[in-house]
């Protein structure tokens, strides 16, 4: 039998095995004073995969404990597959990221597919139908064949997924840095909808009641892809490629479907999506949860391999897989409504009340383990933490506005920069307009989608900028969920909410945690002042690359602390949906925002310095609260034709991104200052409003920061001005769009 290949108790102990699944010494010994005695090689797998830092947050659940996770709008905060926000009149919007970076750092394509089929499942495992998805993508400098081949990959992984089950990929953001090299970040968001009466938690309830497995046939892939996410990539992490799952578009496709007939179903008692660490996390989670135990055979699994051991069908992550507990003697019932979709649908367990996960297989008791200790009772760290050299030589730094000679010039060469030019070649792939309700686009600050049968829609955008998080982690934490924020706003929606994907290096490093926790007391700081609850997220730590030299020497390549933020809003009247671009010839042209000589973490310092240095630019939470609210009222009132948010490159590719996309518009503006900071530099909370003469007044009298400088025109040419009359740049918009679209095409030929 193959169980007779697995170490015994006692060569796991003697021979450490249980370090090369993930376990410390100390934890192990831990595990063997929660049981009384030495667990055998199945118990260790569930120990260890439960306990890693994936799904278990034993690293980062101090720090998480920072964010504010209560609002009166929150239905569902973290905890379960997704986090839930009211919307009025008995609906509900689910949304909830997740990570897949180490996965498709090895196997791009699938990395990235199954990552958008396990955010789906969070979602639809609430009782949410999934109506859109986005992504925030991070990779390094497309000047290697790899980063190419990395980037075409996860793209298309994304694509084929997303587009084969019909749900519309309609937003994200995608940016390029040196320190993603080795380990790209993919994260994947999915919103859904929901009524109350429908919201669903994965909780065993009820002794006696029945655990059954549904959907697809459990294989050998993605077994301690959990743990594989939990450490370091290095050149040996091909080797690890059984570790990725392989994902089933048309097989979720089915599942859902089924899911969400079941819902509604009252035999119904607890569902959840079997994700990270497969059967053991839902199973030990769903008891855990509850208070109770489960008792399960192993033989009734639904098995695509044969052979296949306790430890195997136990740790598996194949997809297209969920557990649920449904009413004694209902089990009929629920096997005819999966059938109907051709799905397995097979009693596996019972819910007991001895709090225990017992496993049986051949007639044998292979574990039996409290199920608190697997879910809820992992050790916690409490890490070091400790302010990096390099984070005080840059704070004394005194501000510097780069060098430039021709500032023409410099406006074209950002508008190729990867990171600011058009990501057409991105969202081309992607069917956005699937299910028809996409009203905004890709390519404005937020993606629009219509709440069919109401008036209402919804806004949604993933944002970070990671160099000034790692500049200053703090003030990067903040300036992330303001500017997803602004993005809302600026698409003419109340921001409802966050959820948040916190990548990050090797926590045990006190420079790592230090910037995990500053990266989140910033974060916090922002969404307390902004109204936006953290209804949920993940952690995704061990981002670094385990490089070796010439001469032998391993160096390690961290990426920059990376928390990315999504984040959803309410339009409560779709007529308010507002774009970037602007409208007709005449309008009136004004800028919310003074800019200052700030460039640390600039587009502008990296494209004249090569690298980043200094102080990121400054936030402050009262300017950027009060600038939102004012924008968004007159959003509100029907005042205002277009809203940009300055980002990145400043204004000059802002203004530009607010004429492209436009039939023969173009725009003459007068700036004051000086020229390369009011052109280029990324001071926050600013905003780009187009307005008609006619509210001209009374938008002035709801924005009093709002300075009138210039008008739209149609002469097809952006022209920026000094005060004085001398021309800063005066540059065809065609030929502009030209640059900024081609830039992506052109650096992956």
């Amino acid at each position: 039998m193959p169980l007779l290949l697995e170490p015994g108790p006692a060569e796991i102990k003697s021979q450490k095995i249980y370090r090369e699944i993930g376990l410390t010494d100390e934890e192990f010994a831990r595990v063997e004073a929660i049981l009384g005695r030495t667990p055998n090689y199945t118990e260790t797998g569930l120990f260890a995969v439960m306990w890693s830092e994936h799904c278990s947050y034993k690293n980062s659940k101090p720090v998480l404990k920072k964010f504010p996770v209560k609002g009166e709008r929150v239905l569902q905060g973290p905890g379960e597959g997704a986090g839930i926000i009211d919307i009025g009149d008995g609906l509900a919007v689910v949304f909830k990221i997740e990570s897949h970076n180490h996965p498709s750092a090895i196997e791009p394509y699938q990395g990235a597919a199954t990552g958008v089929g396990g955010i789906i499942r969070d979602v639809f495992s609430m009782g949410a139908r999934p109506v859109a998805l986005l992504n925030s993508l991070r990779f390094g400098e497309l000047d290697s064949p790899r980063v190419k081949h990395l980037f075409k990959e996860v793209v298309a992984g994304i694509a084929g997924y997303g587009n084969c089950i019909g749900i519309p990929t309609v937003g994200g953001e995608v940016a390029f840095d040196p320190c993603y090299d080795g380990n790209p970040l993919v994260n994947a968001m999915c919103v859904g909808l929901i009524e109350h009466k429908d919201i669903q938690k994965g909780q065993a309830r009820g002794i006696g009641n029945t655990v059954m497995y549904v959907g697809a046939k459990t294989g050998r892939d993605g077994i301690h892809g959990a743990t594989f996410a939990s450490g370091q990539l290095s050149e040996d992490s091909d080797e690890k490629r059984p570790a990725v799952q392989v994902g089933d578009p048309f097989m979720e496709k089915l599942l859902l479907e089924a899911c969400l007939e079941l819902v509604r179903h009252d035999a119904l008692v607890g569902i959840q999506d079997m994700g990270a660490a497969g059967l053991i996390s839902s199973s030990s989670e769903m008891a855990s949860k509850a208070g109770v135990g489960l008792v399960m055979n192993l033989d009734r699994i639904p098995q695509r391999e044969t052979g296949m051991t306790p430890y195997e069908m136990m740790l598996s992550e194949s997809q297209e897989r969920m557990l649920i507990v449904v009413k004694k003697g209902r089990e009929p019932e629920i096997i005819r409504l999966f059938q109907k979709y051709g799905l397995d649908a097979v009693a596996i367990g019972t819910v007991t009340d001895d709090q225990r996960l017992k496993l049986y297989h051949h007639g044998e008791l292979v574990a039996d383990v409290p199920a608190d200790a697997l879910a809820e009772d992992a050790p916690v760290y409490h890490k070091p933490s400790k302010e990096p050299a390099y984070f005080a030589a840059y704070q004394v730094m005194k501000p510097q506005i780069p060098a430039v000679e021709n500032l023409q010039e410099t406006f074209f060469q950002l508008l190729k920069q990867p990171t600011i030019a058009s990501k057409e070649w991105v969202y081309e792939q992607y069917d956005y307009q699937v299910r028809t309700n996409t009203v905004v686009m890709p390519g404005s600050d937020a993606a629009v989608i219509r709440i069919r049968g109401t008036r209402k829609a919804l806004a949604m955008t993933t944002d970070c900028n990671a160099r000034y998080v790692y500049l200053d982690p703090e003030t990067g934490g903040k300036i992330a969920v303001a500017e997803a924020a602004r993005n809302i706003v600026c698409s003419g929606a109340q921001p409802l909410g966050v959820t948040d994907c916190l990548n990050f290096g090797a926590p045990e490093k006190p420079e790592i945690f230090w910037q995990l926790e500053k990266a989140a007391d910033g974060m916090s700081e922002a969404c307390r002042a902004l109204e936006t609850p953290v209804i949920g997220g993940n952690v995704s730590l061990y981002n670094e690359t385990l490089q070796k030299t010439g001469s032998g020497e391993v160096s390690v390549q961290a990426v920059y602390p990376t928390p990315v933020v999504g984040m959803v809003g309410l339009l409560e009247d779709i007529t308010h949906a507002t774009t970037q671009t602007f409208k007709q010839a005449g309008d009136l042209i004004y800028l919310i925002g003074e800019a200052k000589p700030e460039f640390g973490g600039s587009e502008l310092q990296k494209l004249t310095d090569g690298q980043i240095s200094g102080k990121p630019p400054a936030l402050d939470l009262e300017t950027e609260a009060r600038r939102q609210h004012q924008l968004l009222a007159t959003i509100q009132s029907g005042l205002v034709q277009s809203a940009h948010d300055v980002s990145e490159g400043g204004f000059a590719p802002a203004l530009a991104e607010c004429l492209f996309g436009t039939e023969n518009l173009g725009a003459h503006v007068v700036l004051k200052g000086n020229p390369v900071t009011a052109l280029f530099s990324e001071t926050q909370s600013r905003f780009i409003v187009s307005v008609k003469k006619e509210h001209q007044q009374a938008f002035q009298n709801l924005v009093n920061e709002a300075v009138w400088i210039g008008h739209v025109t149609d002469d097809k040419q952006m022209t920026i001005k000094g005060e004085n009359g001398e021309t800063w740049i005066l540059a065809d918009i065609a030929e502009c769009e030209t640059a900024w679209k081609g830039a992506l095409r052109c650096l992956l030929k």
